[in-house]
């Protein structure tokens, strides 16, 4: 593994904190020039000093012209890793438009910004990796609108697919991983929600942030693989 991504350049966009810099990171570890994109670019450059040989970048994923400028920067990119959301998580009585809006923009306006301007400086080897999520086929109130956007990345990402090809285009589906993501609920929440999340996963246990990485890495280095969402949820979607 150590050489999967040997003097290949990775934009991770949301690269700075959880699952985005557990695959900044493994990505270094596989030879990658890793380069974190994220909207706060003092946070970029502080995860980036964790990495060997990593950089920062300012890009906002709902802000075209920040995606274009990071394009022009950088001139050439042979894997683009999108881990970007906005979640507005309630029940449908109480949907707010504007935050809908920032939903669809993390997980499909951005990307397809972003595949606009990235794809001419992609190497033709290369690939685009999109997050999408297990709500998308786990319908459960207070979940809609994270159900309809992860959903639609799996579109997108066929779609993308086909359209930039050779360019490979990919989406990992995440089930309730622990990733530092949920720790604002306090250790005993936490347990709690794990505990469940366990219960209903066909392999009795919640994802691990190193599970995403190394399928990240995977899709990254998998030559014949596009148009794929890949499920990491350990079947919570059959259950």
């Amino acid at each position: 593994m150590k050489e999967q991504l040997s003097k290949q350049r990775v934009l991770v966009i949301g690269g700075s904190k959880y699952l985005g810099l557990a695959v900044a990171r493994r990505a270094g570890e596989a030879g990658a020039e890793v380069v974190i994109g994220a909207r706060n670019l003092e946070q970029a450059s502080q995860a980036a000093a964790q990495l060997p040989g990593a950089s920062a970048i300012h890009i906002d994923i709902t802000d075209e012209s920040t995606i274009a400028a990071a394009a022009a920067k950088l001139g050439h990119v042979d894997h683009v890793v999108i881990t970007a959301s906005a979640h507005h998580n309630v029940l449908v009585k109480d949907l707010e438009h504007d935050k809908i809006v920032a939903a669809f923009e993390a997980k499909v306006i951005g990307p397809l910004l972003l595949a606009k301007h990235f794809a001419p400086i992609l190497s033709p080897t290369g690939s685009i990796l999109l997050f999408s999520g297990v709500a998308a086929w786990k319908p459960a109130p207070g979940y809609t609108v994270m159900g309809v956007t992860n959903g639609a990345v799996a579109f997108l990402a066929s779609q993308l697919a086909k359209e930039l090809a050779p360019i490979r285009v990919n989406a990992i589906s995440p089930g309730i991983t622990d990733s530092g993501t949920w720790d604002p609920l306090g250790e005993q929440d936490k347990k709690g929600l794990f505990a469940g999340a366990a219960a209903s996963s066909l392999v009795g246990r919640v994802g691990t942030a190193d599970d995403i990485a190394d399928a990240a890495i995977w899709l990254l280095s998998a030559g014949n693989v596009s148009g794929e969402t890949i499920h990491i949820e350990g079947g919570a979607r059959h259950v």
